[in-house]
C-alpha cells in the first residue's frame, strides 16, 4: 500500500516535469513577465521519456494497489489504509497526471493572443512602408510558447499582422517599417527568453 502511494507521487512529479516546459510560458504570460518563459524549455526533448516514465510508474502503482493480498493479510481496523494509500488518491493522481501530459494539446485555450492592429494603419489602409519578415525561433515547444511570443511582439508599435508557430519554429511578422524595425521585433522575441537564430525578409 505504501509503495503504491510513493509511486503515485513519483508519477505526479514526472507528469509535472513532462509539461513544465509548456506550463512556464503560460504562467509567464499571465504574470506579465518575460525571460522565465524558456527557462525550462530544455525539458522539451525529454518529454517523451518523462511521459513514458509517468505511464509506467502509474501502471505499477495500480498493480501494487490492486494485486491480491497474501492469505494471512489482516484487514482489521488498525490496517485501514490512509487516504494516500487508497484507490481514491491514486485515481485523483492518475486524472491529474493525464491532464498534465495532455496539456500541450489544449494550452492554446488559455492564451488566445489577438494581433494588436495599429490604429493609424487601420485608418489609412495598408501602410505603404509595409514589411514582412520571418524569424526563426528556437526553444518553443507548444501553443503556450506561441502565445507568449505573440504577446511580446504585439507590444511593438506598427505591428499589422502576426503568425507564430512552434511546429515551424518561426514567427511571420508584418509591420510598418516607418514605425518599427526588424531589430525591434527581434528584441521583443528575445525578451521572452527564446532565441532568434535567423531572419528572412519576405517582402
Amino acid at each position: 500500500m505504501r509503495s503504491a502511494s510513493r509511486l503515485a507521487v513519483t508519477s505526479l512529479m514526472a507528469a509535472l516535469a513532462a509539461s513544465m516546459c509548456c506550463i512556464t510560458p503560460l504562467l509567464a504570460l499571465v504574470a506579465g513577465t518575460s525571460g522565465i518563459a524558456s527557462s525550462l524549455s530544455w525539458l522539451g526533448p525529454l518529454r517523451p521519456w518523462l511521459i513514458a516514465l509517468t505511464i509506467l510508474v502509474l501502471a505499477y502503482a495500480w498493480y501494487q494497489l490492486l494485486k491480491r493480498q497474501p492469505l494471512d493479510y489482516c484487514n482489521c481496523e488498525k490496517d485501514k489504509p490512509r487516504f494516500m494509500q487508497r484507490k481514491t488518491f491514486l485515481t485523483l493522481v492518475t486524472a491529474f497526471a493525464l491532464l498534465m501530459l495532455t496539456f500541450p494539446n489544449y494550452a492554446s485555450v488559455f492564451n488566445r493572443e489577438p494581433v494588436r492592429q495599429d490604429t493609424d494603419a487601420k485608418a489609412q489602409g495598408k501602410p505603404k512602408a509595409k514589411m514582412v519578415a520571418e524569424f526563426t525561433i528556437t526553444g518553443m515547444t507548444c501553443a503556450a510558447c506561441e502565445g507568449h511570443v505573440a504577446s511580446e511582439v504585439n507590444k511593438v508599435p506598427g505591428i499589422t499582422g502576426l503568425t507564430v508557430s512552434y511546429a515551424n519554429s518561426n514567427a511571420i511578422v508584418e509591420f510598418d517599417r516607418s514605425k518599427t524595425t526588424v531589430e525591434q521585433v527581434q528584441k521583443a522575441i528575445r525578451a521572452t527568453g527564446y532565441k532568434v537564430t535567423g531572419t528572412k525578409i519576405m517582402k
